[in-house]
């Protein structure tokens, strides 16, 4: 564990790819924890404790101290985290009341703390009126009338050059994605009501079925020349680099010059959804690649950049691929993701078994057969008129 005491030491530390804090143990079952910003400037503390009653640890963000600077931040940070120790061990916590749905809310993201949760949370509840509901009298038909008002409510896109928002219309699988976060603060707090009741809360919150549709554009390597032909000079390397490897584009985007190692021709993707840091080993040809891309950057630095020297983003890669799209005459549903999903049914197409391709991608091989599986029937089909006799 590293001494986080030390200016020195907590500098060096890296956003874990799970996005968990680094922990320094300051008695039996008491911890404080350290994250760093994945942006720069002050990272975040966190507190943990072992609750023997509940068998389980507790934790509380405590903050990044903005006001507190030098050595005072970790004194602050150990303080604050004995106090909360000391709160859990008195059974302090058990006591607290829950009342409403935006305290479980808190409560959950002071347990699971998360950008997308805190995001969904801060658009979504917290300003509505769901956010006043007592939990004890919550009802099938709040979380009804919060869904449809969700439903309605218009998605963010982009922003105009003069920082004007740009929206669309909310698209079912969107509206799955930010139900999640509500019903897994409710389920922490209430058990599920009785089905076809007006207690059965859980049922208002049950996700849209079919909402996940097949991604249908696919791009041989023809199109995808064409493509990368069409980009801009700085885009250009982060762009082959999707139709080399089959990653999401984030995952890309964050990996860094210290992830490749050209002895053993591997690249290491720390930054993915599953959150669970994976190698990939590479031929010689992607290797020269990504070295070409380490060259004169330090081992900290992006390995993909714009031309200012900044990370891409997806607010950043979409308008110069949504130009190169249209002046090469693509499929203008085509974007960067769509390599991904041509990669990865290449790879299949190619006789990889699709076990591997899932292990490659950091994705189940129910999902490669889910969206991918339509677009190698000719395959199947072929394969199957070679046992005519």
């Amino acid at each position: 564990m590293p001494d986080l005491s030390k200016i020195g030491v907590r500098d060096k530390l890296k956003p874990r790819a799970d996005k968990e804090p680094h922990w320094q143990r300051l008695q039996a079952g008491w911890y404080v924890g350290y994250r760093p910003s994945q942006r720069g400037g002050k990272g975040a503390w966190f507190a943990r404790v072992y609750d023997e009653d509940a068998r389980k640890y507790r934790r509380k963000n405590l903050g990044a101290y903005g006001a507190v600077f030098g050595h005072e931040v970790f004194s602050k940070a150990r303080k604050d985290a004995e106090t909360f120790a000391e709160l859990v061990e008195a059974g302090g916590l058990r006591s607290e009341k829950l009342e409403t749905v935006a305290d479980a809310c808190r409560a959950y993201l002071e347990e699971k703390p998360g950008s997308i949760a805190e995001g969904v949370f801060r658009r979504h509840v917290y300003d509505d009126a769901i956010a006043r509901v007592r939990l004890d009298k919550l009802r099938k038909h709040h979380l009804q009338a919060w869904r449809k008002r969700l439903e309605k409510a218009p998605a963010l896109i982009s922003r105009s050059k003069l920082g004007e928002p740009r929206f669309k219309e909310r698209a079912a699988p969107t509206v799955n994605r930010d139900m999640v976060p509500l019903r897994a603060a409710l389920r922490r707090v209430l058990s599920a009501g009785s089905p076809n009741t007006a207690a059965a809360w859980q049922e208002a919150l049950k996700p849209i079925k079919g909402a996940d549709r097949r991604r249908e554009v696919y791009l041989d390597r023809s199109e995808r020349k064409k493509l990368l032909a069409g980009l801009a000079e700085d885009i250009e390397p982060f762009v082959r680099g999707l139709c080399f490897l089959p990653l999401r584009p984030g995952a890309l985007a964050a990996t860094k010059v210290s992830d490749f190692d050209l002895r053993t021709r591997t690249l290491t993707i720390g930054s993915d959804k599953n959150g669970v840091p994976r190698q990939i080993g590479v031929p010689e040809s992607i290797s020269d690649f990504l070295a070409g891309q380490c060259q004169g950057r330090s081992v900290g630095d992006p390995m993909f950049t714009r031309a200012d020297g900044s990370p891409w983003s997806k607010d950043k890669w979409k308008g110069p691929i949504k130009s190169a799209v249209i002046a090469s005459g693509l499929p203008s549903a085509t974007s960067a993701y769509t390599l991904r999903h041509s990669v990865i049914t290449d790879l299949i197409r190619a006789g990889l078994p699709i076990l591997t391709v899932a292990q490659l991608s950091d994705t189940s091989v129910a999902m490669i057969e889910k969206h991918c599986g339509h677009l190698v029937r000719n395959d199947a089909e072929y394969a199957l008129d070679q046992l005519v006799l």
